[in-house]
């Protein structure tokens, strides 16, 4: 295996493990740099995939405990069921959109452009978001009623567009819906792992062709290093919201989003 190409992997098993979970985009950031490594062809694509998984699990292992309490309680729970009922709802409409346009959305609008325009667009949407004075409503996400989850399932779907970022799509619409920022991150992670695990299994499924035993080492690589990365991003984020705002996020997209513009206008 080329030393190169593990490097590259480690590279952006980092970028996706520190952008997964945040309002940055982590599908916007694995593109752009992606692009600048010159490794977006198909099988760069499949790498990507296949990496998304180490960051699933990273929420896996963080939210352990939980999970399975939930797991045990589905039979005789209310609680551990109502939840379970709102992820499915927030999720179907991921689902639906998705099996509509994926293909689509794949061939059109993968690009550095659109992603630095979706960043863009994106910051400012927070910063508008952040600077509404309403108090939250919902303090802790068993609280969450089943409309909730779907008005979140739905803002949701607006991440499809790439570079607007799932989690950030979520959790902005979570704090719209009357959610606080602590219950709307969490309800954001735990809805990523049914949104992520199908999005990643129907594309390695659509994708199996390409899959390399050679490709191994390169891929676990980008595997272990989205897992320790994005297991940190998820810690680090619960503690940053304790006593702050989105806004430094929202930024960041702005600055990064034009940033890249200016780069590949003309490229």
């Amino acid at each position: 295996m080329d030393s190169t190409n593990l490097l590259i992997a480690f590279v952006l098993g980092i970028v996706e493990g520190l952008t997964e979970f945040l309002p940055i985009s982590s599908t916007g950031h694995l593109i752009i740099v992606g692009d600048l490594l010159r490794f977006n062809d198909e099988r760069g694509k499949v790498f990507e995939i296949v990496i998304q998984l180490g960051a699933i699990l990273a929420v896996c292992w963080a939210y352990r405990a939980k999970i399975g309490k939930i797991a045990g309680g589905l039979t005789s729970d209310p609680s551990a069921q109502k939840f379970v009922i709102n992820l499915l709802v927030a999720f179907t409409p991921a689902v639906v959109l998705g099996l509509l346009f994926h293909k689509a959305i794949k061939a059109y609008l993968f690009n550095p452009i659109t992603v630095a325009c979706a960043l863009i667009v994106g910051g400012f949407l927070i910063l508008l978001i952040e600077r509404r004075k309403t108090q939250p409503t919902i303090l802790n996400i068993e609280d969450l009623r089943w409309t909730d989850a779907l008005k979140i399932g739905f803002a949701q779907t607006l991440a499809m567009f790439p570079g607007v970022s799932r989690s950030g799509a979520t959790i902005m619409g979570g704090l719209m819906f009357g959610l606080s920022r602590t219950s709307a991150t969490e309800f954001s992670f735990f809805l990523a792992i049914p949104t992520m695990f199908a999005a990643t299994c129907y594309d390695l499924y659509k994708n199996w062709a390409l899959l390399q035993a050679s490709d191994l080492p390169m891929f676990a690589v980008g595997f272990i290093m989205a897992f320790l990365s994005a297991l940190l991003a998820v810690k680090t984020l619960l503690r940053y919201l304790a006593n702050h705002t989105f806004t430094a996020f929202a930024w960041y997209r702005i600055v990064f989003g034009t940033l890249v513009l200016a780069y590949f206008w003309n490229q």
